[in-house]
């Protein structure tokens, strides 16, 4: 069975609202082992909201709409449903005096606008909200169901849960099945060289499927199977996995929610040794995604934002004579941030960041230049990174690389050249 998705609000064409129920439904259709190919936003528009139905219904064999439904007059989905379907407006009493109910038991009169939310086109059978007052709907459209869920996520997803979820299982019968999907993150590869190594293996696959997905300097290989169980679906995809793994090599650091930060804290701990950062072009941003994972008090100390020159000299007793001769984006006082932040902060390990982040050069370096080094109580390395985009992507990429570089001096693997 195909199901789309169409969420309608103007707000979410605007981005003054993230589109959240989109990835929400996605992956319940997904473990629903639910075809789902399509997803579409449309504003409020009684005309487009009409068209963008008709062709969700001309795609699919269901159609989930978010949104629309609520008591304002820029809620329209209703009235589209009637345009689309050629039907009228019926009303429902029965749910007319829940509403009424609902609001004289909190001692508040109910404003007449409420009363929409008991419209219902003719044919279509009224969904329960359990968390709210506006009742989603379950109508035919020709040979496509479609549901009509409100906006609100805390609303909407209990109803898909509970009703429209088992409700299209019930449907599909036994072309269900499940889908399942395994991630594995790697870094140290652009995607186009990922996709290069794994091209052969992307175009004899069928089932599980490859795709490559770039997020913050890493690159993803999600591998997706269907099967009438979890357990066939895992069995399908663990030999692909390994034939993934082996081309790429150490360049595979986690699976799924396996983060390097997560990784790199695990080996900490099984190394017993204590973490500290020295950011200069980062600004904190090691320290943020650090002690954004719960637990990481047991190995993380803390970091010294050193921004200016003369507070690397003070703070991680950087010799001016080493930032006058070489630069202060240089490897040799990344390498000497390193050691003062071991020494300042009482810790095993170090990871200092100094750069050139734009949007004008700095220290006589171009932008997108990151120098990183990492001191073990076994070795102290420092690289010279370039890093491509805008001052935003500059320093969140040197935060990823940071992280990741530091992963691999605990794991012993080679930074290469």
């Amino acid at each position: 069975m195909r199901v789309d998705v169409l969420a309608v609000g103007t707000e979410l064409l605007l981005g003054q609202i993230v589109n959240t129920n989109a990835s929400q439904i996605g992956e319940r259709l997904a473990a629903s082992g639910l075809d789902h190919f399509h997803q579409a936003v449309v504003g409020d528009n009684l005309e487009r909201v009409a068209t963008a139905i008709e062709e969700g219904c001309a795609r699919s064999d269901a159609l989930i709409i978010t949104g629309g439904i609520g008591p304002t007059r820029d809620d329209l989905t209703r009235e589209a449903l009637c345009v689309a379907a050629g039907t009228p407006m019926g009303f429902d009493e029965d749910y007319a005096t829940r509403l009424r109910d609902y609001w004289e038991a909190r001692g508040r009169p109910m404003p007449d606008s409420n009363l929409r939310q008991a419209q219902v086109p003719l044919g279509a059978e009224l969904i329960d909200n359990p968390k709210g007052t506006a009742p989603g709907l379950r109508m035919r459209l020709g040979d496509t169901w479609v549901f009509s869920l409100p906006g609100v996520p805390a609303e909407m997803l209990p109803m898909l849960e509970d009703d429209v979820l088992p409700f299209l299982r019930g449907e599909a019968g036994a072309d269900s099945g499940v889908v399942v999907s395994r991630i594995l993150r790697t870094w140290g590869e652009s995607e186009s060289k990922i996709g290069e190594m794994l091209e052969e293996l992307f175009e004899s696959a069928e089932n599980p499927t490859l795709a490559f997905l770039a997020s913050a300097g890493e690159i993803k290989v999600r591998l997706t199977a269907k099967a009438a169980t979890r357990d066939e679906a895992v069995a399908l995809i663990e030999p692909v996995e390994a034939e993934v793994r082996a081309t790429l090599g150490s360049r595979v650091f986690g699976a799924d929610d396996e983060t390097v930060e997560l990784v790199l804290l695990e080996l900490l701990r099984n190394h017993r040794w204590s973490l500290g950062s020295a950011e200069s072009m980062t600004g904190g941003l090691i320290a943020g995604r650090i002690t954004a994972i719960s637990g990481a008090s047991d190995t993380y100390r803390g970091t010294i934002v050193a921004y200016d020159s003369a507070e690397k000299e003070s703070l991680l007793s950087v010799p001016r004579e080493l930032v006058e001769s070489h630069g202060v984006v240089s490897e040799g006082v990344a390498r000497a941030m390193a050691e003062g932040a071991a020494s300042r902060l009482n810790v095993d390990v170090t990871v200092a960041v100094t750069g050139a982040a734009g949007p004008e050069p700095h220290g006589g370096r171009e932008v997108g230049i990151a120098v990183i080094a990492v001191k073990t109580p076994e070795s102290l390395q420092a690289k010279t990174l370039r890093l491509p985009g805008d001052r935003e992507r500059i320093r969140t990429f040197g935060t990823t690389a940071a992280l990741h570089l530091t992963r691999m001096s605990l794991q012993g693997v080679s930074w290469g050249n």
